[in-house]
Formats: structure tokens, sequence, C-alpha cells
């Protein structure tokens, strides 16, 4: 398996991964990711571009909140909770226990 370049726990940015969990969409993945587990890009994109769906892929991966494993054809994501809760303890919890608007 291939991973992505992804930043170390000790680099993720406060400001930048609450910008990736303030769009709908990337927070309706991130919970899924933390119900489900694992996910293909395919299992998350339902009724979504390819375009934008690889938009909202990056900024979830470039702001640590993701991690994607290529393998072959297949890109594998999950949610990075440890290095969340070990960098910013307590706000991965309260962003998924947050009310669905």
């Amino acid at each position: 398996m291939r991973e992505l370049p992804h930043p170390k726990t000790e680099e993720l940015d406060l400001p930048r991964v609450l910008h990736a969990l303030s769009d709908p969409a990337r927070l309706d993945m991130v919970r899924r990711l933390a119900q489900e587990g694992e996910l293909t890009c395919g299992a998350l994109g339902v009724d979504r571009p390819k375009s934008s769906m690889s938009h909202h892929f990056r900024t979830l991966r470039d702001a640590g909140v993701i991690r994607t494993c290529v393998d072959g054809t297949v890109h594998l994501n999950h949610l990075r909770k440890e290095d969340l809760e070990r960098r910013f303890p307590g706000l991965l919890k309260v962003v998924l226990d947050a009310p669905e608007t």
C-alpha cells in the first residue's frame, strides 16, 4: 500500500483543522469515518462530483484529519482520531457530538 503525504501529529494546526471541519460535506465525511471506520473514496462520495470530492479529501488530508492509503486504484481513508486527540484533546469529541444542522 502506498501512502499519500500527511502532516505529522505535532504539525497539526488548529485553524487548519477547524477550517477542514467547517464544511458540511467534509463534516459528514468525518462523521461517517468515525462511525464506520476505514472507507473508500467511493463509499464517501456518493451523489457528489468527483472533482468536489477530491478537493474535500485533500483539505481533510492536508489538515491532518484523515489518513489516505492507496491500494492499487482504491483509496482507503481513516480518521486520525488518536493524532487529533493527542494534539487537541477533546476537540474531535465535541465536533462529533455536535447536533447536525
